[in-house]
């Protein structure tokens, strides 16, 4: 099988490219950067070096797929809803030309909202492009990346604490990528199923922000506590750190969406939506060495 994979260095994309070539696909992958690649390269993907809203350089990399795994990458731009929307209708478009029967989006808990949900709102466009153009087409929602989680680490490390606006007692799916990765990877290999889905990637079990805090607590070895902020002042302590104005509104227009209930997952918990991960595994895997180096600074 023939997939082309257009992030192939993220934390879900590299995963996700080493299992095809674990599985013998032959994969494509579309990289501005080859040294970031370089390793997948020497076991075997074939490189298309150049940007992903470029219809030459998908015309390259979709040649002769059998199937695509789409993600947009968080490219943050002014123009960020209608770039996103565009780049994804350019690679669906690319890969009806070339004859791609089948296509799995990476799409987002809550993308069923449409476009009032921030950092969220173009995947919806994305996953309707991908559906027009081919005849198989999956869309995976994810709840909330347990990566997030690390954008905390220096509260966490300099004052034990969790910082969001968001309430602390509501649970919600939360979820390794690397087991986005997994799902992915065997939905490009599984050429079976037929039509347009959309797959929920929920992690084993709904948190809370209260519960993961007791969680890093215990697997820190010293108390962590959440505490919920206002949208105004998630955005003024995102200004405050340097980020541009329209990625504070991505931001704070997510966060709305999530306080309004436009954020909440459109498919049920079921045994296909729950992946293995544990919130206290990746705690022990990710989170503390990270939190370790952040103090050792």
């Amino acid at each position: 099988m023939r997939i082309t994979v257009n992030t192939p260095s993220g934390n879900i994309g590299r995963p996700l490219t080493q299992a095809l070539l674990d599985a013998g696909a032959q994969v494509t992958i579309i990289s501005r950067n080859p040294d970031k690649v370089a390793d997948l390269v020497g076991r075997g993907a074939r490189l298309v070096k150049g940007e992903i809203d470029d219809e030459r350089v998908l015309d390259e990399a979709l040649a002769g797929a059998d199937a695509v795994f789409w993600l947009n990458p968080p490219a943050f731009r002014p123009d960020f809803v209608e770039w996103c929307e565009a780049t994804g209708q350019k690679a669906a478009a690319a890969a009806k030309r070339h004859g791609a029967s089948r296509a799995v989006v990476l799409s987002s808990l809550g993308a069923q909202a449409g476009r009032v949900t921030g950092a969220v709102a173009p995947l919806l466009a994305i996953e309707k492009a991908f559906e027009a153009a081919l005849p198989n087409s999956l869309a995976l929602r994810p709840g909330f990346f347990m990566e997030n989680i690390l954008r905390n680490v220096g509260t966490i490390a300099g004052q034990g604490a969790i910082y969001a606006p968001v309430p602390g007692d509501v649970p919600v799916p939360q979820v390794a990528t690397r087991d986005i990765a997994a799902v992915a990877a065997q939905e490009l290999l599984d050429g079976a199923w037929t039509g347009h889905r959309v797959r929920g990637v929920h992690g084993p079990r709904d948190v809370s922000q209260n519960e993961a805090a007791e969680i890093l607590s215990k697997v820190l070895g010293r108390p962590v506590k959440y505490v919920q902020v206002t949208v105004e002042q998630a955005g003024q302590g995102m200004l405050a750190a340097g980020f541009p104005d329209f990625v504070a509104k991505l931001f704070t227009d997510m966060y709305s969406a999530i306080l309004s209930g436009k954020m909440v997952p459109a498919e049920p918990r079921s045994a296909e939506t729950t992946t293995p991960t544990t919130l206290e595994q990746f705690a022990r895997d990710v989170v503390a060495p990270a939190v370790a180096q952040a103090q050792a600074r």
